[in-house]
Protein backbone atom coordinates (compact mmCIF):
# COMPACT_ATOMS: atom_id res chain seq x y z
CA UNK A 1 0.00 0.00 0.00
CA UNK A 2 1.13 3.57 -0.82
CA UNK A 3 0.66 6.23 2.27
CA UNK A 4 -0.38 9.69 0.80
CA UNK A 5 1.36 12.20 3.56
CA UNK A 6 1.70 14.74 0.71
CA UNK A 7 -0.09 15.16 -2.31
CA UNK A 8 0.17 17.89 -5.00
CA UNK A 9 -3.10 19.05 -6.76
CA UNK A 10 -2.74 21.09 -9.74
CA UNK A 11 -6.16 20.59 -12.14
CA UNK A 12 -7.77 22.86 -15.33
CA UNK A 13 -11.00 20.90 -15.03
CA UNK A 14 -11.87 21.19 -11.06
CA UNK A 15 -14.63 18.93 -11.57
CA UNK A 16 -14.71 17.15 -8.04
CA UNK A 17 -11.74 18.24 -6.81
CA UNK A 18 -13.34 19.79 -3.82
CA UNK A 19 -14.38 15.68 -2.50
CA UNK A 20 -11.00 14.72 -3.55
CA UNK A 21 -9.10 17.56 -1.85
CA UNK A 22 -11.61 17.12 1.80
CA UNK A 23 -10.89 13.06 1.39
CA UNK A 24 -7.11 13.71 1.03
CA UNK A 25 -7.56 16.43 4.64
CA UNK A 26 -9.26 14.03 6.47
CA UNK A 27 -6.79 11.14 5.80
CA UNK A 28 -4.03 13.24 7.43
CA UNK A 29 -2.43 14.33 4.09
CA UNK A 30 -0.79 17.74 3.16
CA UNK A 31 -2.08 19.30 0.58
CA UNK A 32 -0.11 21.67 -1.93
CA UNK A 33 -1.62 23.35 -5.05
CA UNK A 34 -1.16 25.87 -7.27
CA UNK A 35 -3.28 29.63 -8.27
CA UNK A 36 -6.45 28.92 -9.13
CA UNK A 37 -6.78 25.37 -7.62
CA UNK A 38 -5.32 26.47 -4.09
CA UNK A 39 -7.83 29.80 -4.27
CA UNK A 40 -10.69 27.42 -4.69
CA UNK A 41 -9.60 25.17 -1.87
CA UNK A 42 -9.12 27.85 0.69
CA UNK A 43 -12.35 29.40 -0.38
CA UNK A 44 -13.83 25.99 1.47
CA UNK A 45 -11.49 25.73 4.23
CA UNK A 46 -9.55 22.86 3.19
CA UNK A 47 -6.14 23.62 4.10
CA UNK A 48 -3.47 23.99 1.72
CA UNK A 49 0.39 25.48 1.07
CA UNK A 50 0.75 27.44 -2.36
CA UNK A 51 3.62 25.34 -4.77
CA UNK A 52 5.76 28.77 -4.49
CA UNK A 53 6.33 28.66 -0.81
CA UNK A 54 6.69 25.02 -0.60
CA UNK A 55 9.78 25.11 -3.46
CA UNK A 56 10.34 28.90 -2.04
CA UNK A 57 10.80 30.12 -5.90
CA UNK A 58 7.94 32.62 -6.95
CA UNK A 59 5.58 31.52 -10.33
CA UNK A 60 7.39 33.28 -13.08
CA UNK A 61 6.78 34.06 -17.10
CA UNK A 62 3.30 34.98 -16.20
CA UNK A 63 2.59 31.14 -14.70
CA UNK A 64 4.69 29.58 -17.77
CA UNK A 65 7.16 28.39 -14.90
CA UNK A 66 5.40 26.80 -11.61
CA UNK A 67 5.91 23.30 -10.72
CA UNK A 68 8.79 22.85 -13.05
CA UNK A 69 11.08 22.74 -9.75
CA UNK A 70 13.67 19.53 -8.24
CA UNK A 71 11.55 19.64 -5.20
CA UNK A 72 8.81 19.19 -7.06
CA UNK A 73 10.21 16.63 -9.54
CA UNK A 74 12.58 14.70 -6.84
CA UNK A 75 10.01 14.71 -4.89
CA UNK A 76 7.99 12.73 -7.21
CA UNK A 77 10.72 10.49 -8.37
CA UNK A 78 12.60 9.62 -5.67
CA UNK A 79 12.99 5.82 -5.18
CA UNK A 80 11.55 5.18 -1.58
CA UNK A 81 13.87 1.82 -1.42
CA UNK A 82 16.74 3.73 -2.44
CA UNK A 83 19.10 5.00 0.11
CA UNK A 84 21.40 7.21 -1.99
CA UNK A 85 18.08 8.73 -3.03
CA UNK A 86 16.80 9.57 0.18
CA UNK A 87 20.17 10.50 1.79
CA UNK A 88 20.21 13.02 -1.55
CA UNK A 89 16.75 14.72 -0.35
CA UNK A 90 17.66 14.58 3.38
CA UNK A 91 20.49 16.75 2.66
CA UNK A 92 18.99 19.10 -0.17
CA UNK A 93 15.58 19.42 2.10
CA UNK A 94 13.52 17.96 -0.88
CA UNK A 95 9.89 16.05 0.67
CA UNK A 96 8.44 13.64 -0.81
CA UNK A 97 5.15 13.68 -2.60
CA UNK A 98 2.97 10.76 -2.48
CA UNK A 99 0.22 11.40 -4.92
CA UNK A 100 -0.21 14.23 -7.92
CA UNK A 101 -3.32 14.89 -9.21
CA UNK A 102 -2.77 16.56 -12.50
CA UNK A 103 -5.10 17.19 -15.19
CA UNK A 104 -4.03 19.13 -18.21
CA UNK A 105 -4.70 22.84 -20.23
CA UNK A 106 -8.00 22.08 -22.44
CA UNK A 107 -5.55 22.37 -25.78
CA UNK A 108 -7.61 20.17 -28.07
CA UNK A 109 -11.27 22.27 -27.10
CA UNK A 110 -9.52 25.53 -27.39
CA UNK A 111 -8.40 24.88 -31.16
CA UNK A 112 -11.98 23.50 -31.99
CA UNK A 113 -13.06 26.82 -31.19
CA UNK A 114 -13.88 28.93 -34.24
CA UNK A 115 -11.51 32.17 -34.57
CA UNK A 116 -8.90 30.88 -32.34
CA UNK A 117 -5.38 32.42 -32.67
CA UNK A 118 -2.38 30.62 -33.07
CA UNK A 119 -1.52 32.97 -29.81
CA UNK A 120 -4.20 31.29 -27.78
CA UNK A 121 -3.48 27.59 -28.91
CA UNK A 122 0.24 28.06 -27.83
CA UNK A 123 -0.57 29.49 -24.33
CA UNK A 124 -2.88 26.46 -23.78
CA UNK A 125 -0.24 23.82 -24.65
CA UNK A 126 0.23 22.09 -20.72
CA UNK A 127 4.28 21.83 -20.33
CA UNK A 128 4.52 21.73 -16.22
CA UNK A 129 1.14 19.50 -16.36
CA UNK A 130 2.53 16.52 -18.78
CA UNK A 131 5.77 16.72 -17.00
CA UNK A 132 4.77 16.15 -13.53
CA UNK A 133 2.62 13.47 -14.55
CA UNK A 134 4.92 11.11 -16.22
CA UNK A 135 7.15 11.94 -13.81
CA UNK A 136 4.68 10.61 -10.78
CA UNK A 137 3.56 7.66 -13.46
CA UNK A 138 7.91 6.53 -13.41
CA UNK A 139 7.83 6.13 -9.88
CA UNK A 140 4.11 4.39 -9.35
CA UNK A 141 5.02 2.15 -7.26
CA UNK A 142 5.53 4.90 -5.06
CA UNK A 143 3.48 7.66 -6.06
CA UNK A 144 -0.60 7.85 -6.94
CA UNK A 145 -0.91 9.84 -9.94
CA UNK A 146 -4.47 11.07 -10.87
CA UNK A 147 -5.08 12.65 -14.36
CA UNK A 148 -8.59 12.31 -14.99
CA UNK A 149 -11.81 13.48 -12.24
CA UNK A 150 -13.57 9.96 -13.27
CA UNK A 151 -10.81 8.47 -10.84
CA UNK A 152 -11.87 10.21 -7.81
CA UNK A 153 -14.67 8.21 -6.72
CA UNK A 154 -12.15 5.35 -6.78
CA UNK A 155 -9.32 7.45 -4.89
CA UNK A 156 -11.71 8.64 -2.17
CA UNK A 157 -12.75 5.49 -1.47
CA UNK A 158 -9.81 3.40 -0.99
CA UNK A 159 -8.55 6.70 1.25
CA UNK A 160 -11.30 6.30 3.38
CA UNK A 161 -11.21 2.13 3.52
CA UNK A 162 -7.60 1.91 3.80
CA UNK A 163 -6.97 4.92 6.47
CA UNK A 164 -5.10 6.91 3.76
CA UNK A 165 -3.63 4.50 1.84
CA UNK A 166 -3.91 3.58 -1.90
CA UNK A 167 -3.10 -0.08 -3.29
CA UNK A 168 -0.38 -0.66 -5.73
CA UNK A 169 -2.43 -2.53 -7.92
CA UNK A 170 -4.68 0.63 -8.13
CA UNK A 171 -1.15 3.03 -8.91
CA UNK A 172 -0.16 0.73 -11.60
CA UNK A 173 -3.69 1.34 -13.37
CA UNK A 174 -3.04 5.09 -13.03
CA UNK A 175 0.06 4.87 -14.15
CA UNK A 176 -1.10 3.45 -17.44
CA UNK A 177 -3.69 6.21 -17.99
CA UNK A 178 -1.33 9.03 -17.85
CA UNK A 179 0.63 7.52 -20.29
CA UNK A 180 -2.53 7.37 -22.36
CA UNK A 181 -3.19 10.79 -21.23
CA UNK A 182 0.05 12.41 -22.06
CA UNK A 183 0.56 10.27 -25.67
CA UNK A 184 -2.72 11.50 -27.06
CA UNK A 185 -2.26 15.62 -25.69
CA UNK A 186 1.11 15.59 -27.39
CA UNK A 187 -0.74 13.92 -30.90
CA UNK A 188 -3.96 16.59 -30.75
CA UNK A 189 -0.73 19.57 -30.61
CA UNK A 190 1.17 17.65 -33.35
CA UNK A 191 -1.77 17.31 -35.40
CA UNK A 192 -2.92 21.46 -34.61
CA UNK A 193 0.42 22.73 -36.11
CA UNK A 194 0.98 19.55 -38.83
CA UNK A 195 -2.79 21.04 -40.25
CA UNK A 196 -1.69 24.62 -39.39
CA UNK A 197 1.89 24.83 -41.15
CA UNK A 198 0.10 22.77 -44.05
CA UNK A 199 3.64 20.84 -43.92
CA UNK A 200 1.71 17.17 -44.56
CA UNK A 201 -0.93 18.73 -47.39
CA UNK A 202 -4.76 17.87 -46.40
CA UNK A 203 -4.23 14.70 -44.61
CA UNK A 204 -1.45 14.09 -42.02
CA UNK A 205 1.52 11.80 -42.27
CA UNK A 206 0.61 9.71 -39.04
CA UNK A 207 -2.97 9.63 -38.21
CA UNK A 208 -3.21 9.06 -34.36
CA UNK A 209 -7.09 8.80 -33.32
CA UNK A 210 -8.30 9.13 -29.74
CA UNK A 211 -11.73 8.19 -28.49
CA UNK A 212 -13.25 7.74 -24.90
CA UNK A 213 -15.08 4.96 -24.10
CA UNK A 214 -18.64 5.69 -23.18
CA UNK A 215 -20.34 2.61 -22.61
CA UNK A 216 -20.64 -1.08 -23.74
CA UNK A 217 -23.64 -1.65 -25.72
CA UNK A 218 -25.73 -4.67 -25.54
CA UNK A 219 -24.18 -6.37 -28.22
CA UNK A 220 -23.17 -5.05 -32.16
CA UNK A 221 -24.81 -5.43 -35.72
CA UNK A 222 -25.89 -8.95 -34.52
CA UNK A 223 -26.05 -10.67 -30.90
CA UNK A 224 -22.76 -12.71 -31.43
CA UNK A 225 -20.82 -9.62 -31.22
CA UNK A 226 -19.41 -7.28 -28.75
CA UNK A 227 -19.22 -3.82 -28.93
CA UNK A 228 -19.16 -0.21 -27.03
CA UNK A 229 -19.61 3.25 -27.95
CA UNK A 230 -17.08 5.78 -27.97
CA UNK A 231 -16.47 9.59 -28.23
CA UNK A 232 -14.14 11.68 -29.90
CA UNK A 233 -11.54 13.10 -27.58
CA UNK A 234 -11.22 16.88 -27.36
CA UNK A 235 -15.02 17.88 -29.62
CA UNK A 236 -17.27 19.61 -27.16
CA UNK A 237 -20.07 17.56 -25.24
CA UNK A 238 -23.66 17.38 -26.95
CA UNK A 239 -22.17 18.28 -30.60
CA UNK A 240 -23.29 14.43 -31.91
CA UNK A 241 -24.78 10.97 -31.68
CA UNK A 242 -22.87 10.02 -29.13
CA UNK A 243 -23.85 12.98 -26.77
CA UNK A 244 -27.57 13.03 -27.78
CA UNK A 245 -29.86 13.03 -24.48
CA UNK A 246 -32.27 10.20 -24.52
CA UNK A 247 -35.47 10.89 -22.05
CA UNK A 248 -37.19 7.74 -22.97
CA UNK A 249 -37.16 3.67 -24.11
CA UNK A 250 -34.69 0.97 -23.55
CA UNK A 251 -30.98 1.35 -24.25
CA UNK A 252 -29.76 2.37 -27.79
CA UNK A 253 -28.00 0.05 -30.14
CA UNK A 254 -25.04 -0.50 -32.39
CA UNK A 255 -27.35 -0.57 -35.16
CA UNK A 256 -29.61 2.15 -33.77
CA UNK A 257 -26.59 4.50 -33.70
CA UNK A 258 -25.89 3.85 -36.86
CA UNK A 259 -29.19 4.84 -38.05
CA UNK A 260 -29.40 8.09 -35.60
CA UNK A 261 -25.88 8.91 -37.57
CA UNK A 262 -27.26 8.78 -40.96
CA UNK A 263 -31.05 10.48 -39.93
CA UNK A 264 -29.06 13.20 -38.31
CA UNK A 265 -26.44 13.71 -41.10
CA UNK A 266 -29.24 14.19 -43.86
CA UNK A 267 -31.39 16.34 -41.80
CA UNK A 268 -28.46 19.03 -41.72
CA UNK A 269 -28.92 19.44 -45.35
CA UNK A 270 -32.45 21.09 -44.91
CA UNK A 271 -33.09 24.37 -43.92
CA UNK A 272 -36.75 23.88 -43.64
CA UNK A 273 -38.78 22.00 -41.51
CA UNK A 274 -38.08 18.54 -42.61
CA UNK A 275 -38.57 14.72 -41.45
CA UNK A 276 -36.44 11.67 -42.77
CA UNK A 277 -37.18 8.09 -41.75
CA UNK A 278 -34.23 5.76 -41.92
CA UNK A 279 -34.07 2.18 -42.29
CA UNK A 280 -31.22 -0.05 -42.43
CA UNK A 281 -28.76 3.31 -43.32
CA UNK A 282 -30.61 3.93 -45.88
CA UNK A 283 -33.47 6.48 -46.11
CA UNK A 284 -37.15 4.97 -46.86
CA UNK A 285 -38.62 8.36 -46.40
CA UNK A 286 -37.35 12.05 -46.17
CA UNK A 287 -39.28 15.80 -46.77
CA UNK A 288 -39.67 19.31 -46.58
CA UNK A 289 -42.68 21.38 -45.61
CA UNK A 290 -44.21 24.48 -43.99
CA UNK A 291 -44.47 23.03 -40.89
CA UNK A 292 -43.11 19.44 -38.93
CA UNK A 293 -45.91 17.58 -38.94
CA UNK A 294 -46.76 17.74 -42.61
CA UNK A 295 -42.71 16.95 -43.45
CA UNK A 296 -43.22 14.09 -41.12
CA UNK A 297 -46.31 12.82 -42.75
CA UNK A 298 -45.10 13.09 -46.12
CA UNK A 299 -41.97 11.29 -45.05
CA UNK A 300 -43.56 8.66 -43.45
CA UNK A 301 -45.87 7.98 -46.30
CA UNK A 302 -43.25 7.69 -49.42
CA UNK A 303 -42.91 3.98 -47.75
CA UNK A 304 -44.67 2.93 -44.97
CA UNK A 305 -43.70 -0.64 -45.17
CA UNK A 306 -40.04 0.15 -45.43
CA UNK A 307 -40.56 2.62 -42.37
CA UNK A 308 -41.96 -0.31 -40.01
CA UNK A 309 -39.08 -0.44 -37.61
CA UNK A 310 -36.96 2.53 -38.83
CA UNK A 311 -35.64 5.55 -36.89
CA UNK A 312 -37.55 9.08 -36.98
CA UNK A 313 -35.40 12.15 -37.30
CA UNK A 314 -36.70 15.89 -37.33
CA UNK A 315 -34.91 19.43 -37.77
CA UNK A 316 -37.53 21.31 -35.94
CA UNK A 317 -39.11 20.82 -32.33
CA UNK A 318 -42.05 18.46 -32.24
CA UNK A 319 -45.26 19.59 -31.11
CA UNK A 320 -47.91 17.03 -29.44
CA UNK A 321 -49.72 16.78 -33.04
CA UNK A 322 -46.73 15.30 -34.45
CA UNK A 323 -45.83 13.47 -31.81
CA UNK A 324 -49.34 11.98 -32.36
CA UNK A 325 -49.05 10.82 -36.02
CA UNK A 326 -45.53 9.45 -34.90
CA UNK A 327 -47.32 6.96 -32.46
CA UNK A 328 -50.26 6.08 -34.57
CA UNK A 329 -47.46 5.07 -37.13
CA UNK A 330 -46.56 1.93 -35.57
CA UNK A 331 -43.62 0.17 -34.34
CA UNK A 332 -40.85 2.63 -34.85
CA UNK A 333 -37.28 2.29 -33.04
CA UNK A 334 -36.32 6.06 -32.49
CA UNK A 335 -37.06 9.57 -32.49
CA UNK A 336 -34.71 11.86 -32.63
CA UNK A 337 -35.32 15.99 -32.41
CA UNK A 338 -33.91 19.35 -31.56
CA UNK A 339 -36.67 19.63 -28.70
CA UNK A 340 -39.92 18.07 -27.53
CA UNK A 341 -42.99 20.02 -26.05
CA UNK A 342 -44.30 18.53 -22.90
CA UNK A 343 -47.55 17.40 -24.66
CA UNK A 344 -45.38 15.51 -27.29
CA UNK A 345 -43.25 13.58 -24.48
CA UNK A 346 -46.95 13.13 -22.95
CA UNK A 347 -47.75 10.89 -26.01
CA UNK A 348 -44.67 9.15 -26.40
CA UNK A 349 -44.29 8.16 -22.52
CA UNK A 350 -47.23 5.61 -24.20
CA UNK A 351 -44.88 3.63 -26.45
CA UNK A 352 -42.54 2.45 -23.56
CA UNK A 353 -40.12 1.17 -25.52
CA UNK A 354 -39.81 3.80 -28.65
CA UNK A 355 -36.36 5.71 -27.76
CA UNK A 356 -36.66 9.57 -28.05
CA UNK A 357 -33.87 11.29 -28.04
CA UNK A 358 -33.16 15.23 -28.07
CA UNK A 359 -29.99 16.65 -29.86
CA UNK A 360 -29.93 20.51 -30.61
CA UNK A 361 -26.69 20.98 -32.92
CA UNK A 362 -27.11 20.89 -36.59
CA UNK A 363 -24.53 22.41 -37.84
CA UNK A 364 -23.23 21.46 -40.45
CA UNK A 365 -18.93 20.58 -40.14
CA UNK A 366 -16.29 19.60 -42.45
CA UNK A 367 -14.84 16.64 -41.03
CA UNK A 368 -12.95 13.85 -41.63
CA UNK A 369 -14.88 10.17 -42.95
CA UNK A 370 -12.65 7.18 -41.74
CA UNK A 371 -13.72 3.36 -43.54
CA UNK A 372 -12.03 0.72 -41.79
CA UNK A 373 -10.29 -2.05 -43.68
CA UNK A 374 -8.13 -4.71 -43.17
CA UNK A 375 -4.73 -3.88 -42.56
CA UNK A 376 -5.79 -0.03 -42.88
CA UNK A 377 -7.96 2.63 -43.13
CA UNK A 378 -8.92 4.99 -45.69
CA UNK A 379 -9.52 8.35 -44.65
CA UNK A 380 -11.39 10.74 -46.75
CA UNK A 381 -13.19 14.58 -46.51
CA UNK A 382 -16.73 14.49 -45.68
CA UNK A 383 -19.03 15.01 -48.46
CA UNK A 384 -19.86 18.17 -47.05
CA UNK A 385 -19.86 20.43 -50.32
CA UNK A 386 -23.05 22.15 -51.27
CA UNK A 387 -24.58 22.27 -54.68
CA UNK A 388 -24.48 25.64 -56.37
CA UNK A 389 -28.00 26.21 -58.48
CA UNK A 390 -26.16 28.76 -61.02
CA UNK A 391 -23.66 25.73 -61.72
CA UNK A 392 -26.37 23.67 -63.12
CA UNK A 393 -26.03 22.82 -67.08
CA UNK A 394 -29.57 22.29 -68.48
CA UNK A 395 -28.27 19.20 -71.11
CA UNK A 396 -31.49 18.51 -72.71
CA UNK A 397 -33.98 20.93 -75.06
CA UNK A 398 -36.51 20.99 -72.70
CA UNK A 399 -35.39 23.07 -69.30
CA UNK A 400 -37.02 22.21 -65.67
CA UNK A 401 -39.87 24.49 -64.53
CA UNK A 402 -39.09 26.48 -61.55
CA UNK A 403 -41.60 23.77 -59.59
CA UNK A 404 -39.20 21.21 -61.20
CA UNK A 405 -35.77 22.69 -60.33
CA UNK A 406 -36.48 23.27 -56.38
CA UNK A 407 -37.68 19.51 -56.33
CA UNK A 408 -34.94 18.23 -58.51
CA UNK A 409 -32.41 20.03 -55.94
CA UNK A 410 -34.30 18.39 -52.84
CA UNK A 411 -33.98 14.77 -54.23
CA UNK A 412 -30.24 15.43 -55.04
CA UNK A 413 -29.58 16.26 -51.03
CA UNK A 414 -31.25 12.85 -50.28
CA UNK A 415 -29.64 10.70 -52.91
CA UNK A 416 -26.59 12.04 -51.71
CA UNK A 417 -27.14 9.75 -48.12
CA UNK A 418 -28.67 6.59 -49.97
CA UNK A 419 -26.24 3.78 -50.48
CA UNK A 420 -25.37 3.57 -54.28
CA UNK A 421 -26.46 3.54 -56.61
CA UNK A 422 -28.86 5.26 -54.90
CA UNK A 423 -31.94 6.71 -57.20
CA UNK A 424 -34.51 9.33 -55.48
CA UNK A 425 -38.22 10.04 -57.38
CA UNK A 426 -39.58 13.23 -55.74
CA UNK A 427 -42.71 14.94 -55.92
CA UNK A 428 -42.25 18.29 -55.18
CA UNK A 429 -40.20 18.35 -51.71
CA UNK A 430 -41.23 14.59 -50.46
CA UNK A 431 -39.61 11.29 -51.91
CA UNK A 432 -42.18 8.76 -53.40
CA UNK A 433 -39.97 6.46 -53.90
CA UNK A 434 -35.94 5.21 -53.29
CA UNK A 435 -33.81 2.71 -54.95
CA UNK A 436 -31.02 1.99 -52.73
CA UNK A 437 -27.55 -0.01 -53.03
CA UNK A 438 -27.84 -1.80 -56.18
CA UNK A 439 -25.12 -3.13 -58.53
CA UNK A 440 -26.86 -1.56 -61.21
CA UNK A 441 -28.54 1.85 -62.08
CA UNK A 442 -31.39 0.80 -63.60
CA UNK A 443 -32.56 -1.95 -60.99
CA UNK A 444 -32.51 1.02 -58.68
CA UNK A 445 -34.53 2.69 -60.78
CA UNK A 446 -37.07 -0.42 -61.28
CA UNK A 447 -36.91 -0.44 -57.30
CA UNK A 448 -37.69 3.39 -56.64
CA UNK A 449 -40.50 3.39 -59.21
CA UNK A 450 -41.81 -0.05 -57.20
CA UNK A 451 -41.43 1.71 -54.40
CA UNK A 452 -43.78 5.03 -55.63
CA UNK A 453 -46.37 2.56 -56.86
CA UNK A 454 -48.51 4.51 -59.67
CA UNK A 455 -47.48 8.16 -57.88
CA UNK A 456 -44.54 8.49 -60.48
CA UNK A 457 -46.60 10.56 -62.80
CA UNK A 458 -45.28 14.37 -62.66
CA UNK A 459 -42.29 13.67 -60.79
CA UNK A 460 -38.51 14.28 -60.69
CA UNK A 461 -35.71 11.86 -59.91
CA UNK A 462 -31.89 12.46 -59.15
CA UNK A 463 -29.51 9.65 -59.70
CA UNK A 464 -25.99 10.08 -57.48
CA UNK A 465 -23.71 8.75 -60.54
CA UNK A 466 -24.35 8.90 -63.70
CA UNK A 467 -26.00 6.75 -66.50
CA UNK A 468 -24.01 3.97 -68.18
CA UNK A 469 -26.87 3.40 -70.66
CA UNK A 470 -30.36 4.80 -71.78
CA UNK A 471 -31.87 1.98 -70.20
CA UNK A 472 -33.00 3.91 -66.73
CA UNK A 473 -34.29 7.20 -68.72
CA UNK A 474 -37.11 4.62 -70.66
CA UNK A 475 -37.24 3.20 -67.43
CA UNK A 476 -38.12 6.65 -65.56
CA UNK A 477 -39.73 7.79 -68.50
CA UNK A 478 -42.35 4.38 -68.24
CA UNK A 479 -43.15 5.58 -64.97
CA UNK A 480 -44.58 8.88 -65.30
CA UNK A 481 -40.54 10.71 -64.50
CA UNK A 482 -40.38 14.40 -66.00
CA UNK A 483 -37.08 15.72 -65.08
CA UNK A 484 -33.96 14.20 -64.12
CA UNK A 485 -30.57 15.65 -62.30
CA UNK A 486 -27.56 13.49 -62.42
CA UNK A 487 -23.86 14.13 -62.58
CA UNK A 488 -23.20 13.63 -66.16
CA UNK A 489 -19.51 12.51 -67.65
CA UNK A 490 -20.62 8.99 -69.04
CA UNK A 491 -19.49 8.09 -72.27
CA UNK A 492 -22.93 7.68 -73.03
CA UNK A 493 -24.03 11.29 -72.33
CA UNK A 494 -25.09 11.76 -75.74
CA UNK A 495 -26.99 9.09 -76.04
CA UNK A 496 -28.81 9.38 -72.68
CA UNK A 497 -29.77 13.05 -73.52
CA UNK A 498 -31.08 11.97 -76.46
CA UNK A 499 -33.21 9.26 -74.99
CA UNK A 500 -34.59 12.25 -72.60
CA UNK A 501 -34.97 14.33 -75.78
CA UNK A 502 -37.41 11.75 -76.87
CA UNK A 503 -39.37 11.30 -74.06
CA UNK A 504 -39.84 15.02 -73.02
CA UNK A 505 -37.44 14.88 -70.02
CA UNK A 506 -35.75 17.79 -68.30
CA UNK A 507 -32.54 16.52 -67.69
CA UNK A 508 -29.65 18.83 -65.72
CA UNK A 509 -26.33 17.91 -64.85
CA UNK A 510 -24.59 18.79 -61.79
CA UNK A 511 -20.94 18.08 -62.37
CA UNK A 512 -20.57 16.34 -58.79
CA UNK A 513 -20.68 12.60 -57.98
CA UNK A 514 -22.02 11.71 -54.60
CA UNK A 515 -21.22 7.60 -54.29
CA UNK A 516 -21.70 6.43 -50.62
CA UNK A 517 -20.46 2.96 -49.99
Amino acid sequence: MIEIRRALISVSDKTGILDLAKALNQSGAEIISTGGTAKLLREHNIPVKDVSAYTGFPEILDGRVKTLHPKIHAGLLALRGNPAHMRTLKELGIGLIDMAVINLYPFERTVAKTGVTREEAIEHIDIGGPSMLRSAAKNHQSVAVVSDPRQYAQIIRELQEHAGKISEDTAKRLAAEVFRATSGYDSSIYEYFSKENGAEGAFPRELRLAFTKLKDLRYGENPHQKAALYRAQGEASGEGIADARQLQGKELSFNNFLDLHSVWELLKEFDNPAAVIVKHNNPCGAAEAKNIGKAYRDAFNCDPLSAFGGIVGLNRPVDAITAKSITKSGFLECVIAPAFSKEALSFFSQKKNLRVLELKDLRRRKEYDFKKMSGGLLLQDSDSSLLNKGSLIVATRKKPTKTQLASLLFAWKVAKHVKSNAIIIAKATKTVGIGAGQMSRVDSVLIAGKKAAGRGRNTCLASDGFFPKPDAIIAAAKMGVKAVIQPGGSIADREVIKACDTHRIAMVLTGIRHFKH
